[in-house]
């Protein structure tokens, strides 16, 4: 049964240990061993963690403890715990991808990420499993095994960015750095009742990172809170255009919006939603409401014809990274199933096919361009479905059979697409005691807002500080 509180350390807010950590009244070394113990007590049953550097984290934070009794304190990471998904190179430590392929890879420097994390404070406590190659959305790795949902361990975490979505959701460390291509950053965020933001396209960089498809990757946040996840965001991101507000976290409280404009879409996103998700999203809209939101419809009309072109625009690209690394077909064998297939499948999608995609890309971010004329940002559930069961391929929604690769991409996908900031945040549970999430989307470089709106509706409700319990 899910719990609202948990006594470890590594349950504190970043804010909150950063604070007692300038303060001297906990040191880096409790909250590594915390989160470490933890781990070991966690990870068999999750697996979570592909690498753990228990030595590396402990030495990092005894370095952190002198230097903040020195009054070298860097900022609100600095002595805090974390992990990263395991397609970011990180020096010296392995980088598999979750895949076969890459299982002897240990880089020689590290992502941008990484290096800005380290630079920040932050210490890095191992690598998490995640679906291989990012290319998948159940983090069910036939290589490591798949990562357990920490509410329900017969359920999928979600993928790729499973393994830091269960890890934080549990203690394993305060936040975590995630991928998302079609949704694998808020799609795991959402099952494991955590928070998960996909920043606009391009704003942090993914130089480093083992790419899946280099026009749709973003590399973002996960985190137990709002303010958590700007300030991993504020760590990481690079510069802002001329006239977009960059969030800070200290700043974030006093810029929740009096009033605020929500797009409801009319089309697409309310589709075919499981019941349970339908009266959370519709609840979760009431409370906005009472907290100033101004809710209208927006329309959206050609959202539907994008799910084919950017399955091309994914699986195109995909297929050309993995046969220029000489991987694929070369290599095929040591592949998993589904990436192989569709591996194959990449191969058949036609130039003209590829080049319309974008077409239709452009004409979809118009559509959104048009909508944050009228609205700050769009409301829509974050997923149609709770988290299915380990194996299941296929569900029943409204009547409907779906795949659960299409249930879960579905509503993450056109963010992807358009290259718009969005965030999954928690917004109720279903009677089995599964999470349930709350998409935001706002448009380019509107992070600040998007948070705010965000931090508005969390203050509001008690959703994020229910817990998992540790088996």
């Amino acid at each position: 049964m899910p719990s609202l509180s948990q006594s470890a350390p590594t349950f504190l807010s970043i804010e909150e240990a950063g604070q007692l950590l300038r303060k001297r009244e906990i040191s880096p070394i409790e909250l590594v061993d915390a989160a470490l113990a933890r781990i070991e007590r966690g990870n068999s049953g999750l697996n979570a963690f592909l690498t753990i550097i228990a030595d590396d984290a402990r030495r990092k934070a005894r370095a952190a403890e002198r230097a903040i009794r020195r009054g070298k304190w860097c900022g609100p990471l600095h002595g805090i715990p974390i992990s990263l998904k395991d397609n970011f190179w990180t020096r010296g430590i392995p980088s598999t991808a979750g895949s076969k392929i890459l299982a002897n890879f240990v880089p020689d420097e590290d992502s941008a990420v990484a290096g800005r994390l380290a630079r920040a404070g932050a210490i890095l406590l191992g690598k998490t499993n995640m679906h291989e190659f990012a290319y998948g959305i159940t983090n069910e790795n036939p290589h490591y095994g798949p990562v357990r949902n920490p509410w329900a361990q017969e359920r999928i975490s979600g993928g790729s960015s499973g393994g830091s979505a269960a890890a934080v959701a549990t203690g394993m460390g305060f936040a975590s750095m995630g991928t998302d291509t079609g949704g694998s950053i808020r799609i795991p965020a959402s099952l494991c009742g955590i928070v998960g933001l996909k920043p606009t396209y391009g704003l942090v960089s993914v130089a480093g990172v083992v790419p899946l498809a280099e026009t749709l990757d973003h590399a973002g946040p996960l985190a137990r809170s709002v303010v958590d996840v700007c300030i991993l965001l504020q760590a990481v991101a690079g510069k802002y255009p001329k006239g977009a507000p960059a969030p800070e976290y200290r700043k974030l409280r006093k810029s929740i919006p009096r009033r605020f404009r929500l797009g409801w879409p009319k089309e697409y996103f309310f589709d075919r939603l499981d019941a349970e998700v339908r009266r959370a999203i519709d609840a979760a809209a009431k409370t906005l409401d009472s907290l100033g939101a101004r809710i209208e419809d927006v329309s959206l009309p050609h959202l539907a014809d994008s799910v084919e072109p950017s399955t091309n625009i994914a699986m195109a690209e995909a297929t050309r990274y993995h046969e220029s690394q000489g991987f694929f077909p070369a290599r095929a064998a040591e592949y998993g199933e589904d990436v192989r297939k569709r591996l194959e499948m990449g191969r058949e999608v036609r130039a003209v096919d590829y080049l319309n995609a974008f077409a239709v890309k452009h004409e979809i971010e118009k559509e959104f361009q048009a909508a944050y004329v009228h609205v700050d940002a769009i409301i829509a559930p974050a997923l149609p479905i709770a988290a299915p069961r380990i194996g299941e391929n296929e569900l029943m929604i409204e009547s409907e059979k779906e795949t659960v690769r299409s249930a879960l991409v579905r509503l993450n996908r056109p963010a992807n697409l358009t290259g718009d900031p969005a965030i999954s945040i928690p917004c109720g549970f279903t009677r089995a005691g599964l999470p349930i999430g709350l998409q935001l989307i706002g448009p380019h470089w509107s992070e600040a807002r998007l948070l705010a709106i965000a931090l508005a509706y969390e203050n509001a409700t008690e959703w994020h500080r229910r817990h998992p319990v540790l088996g």
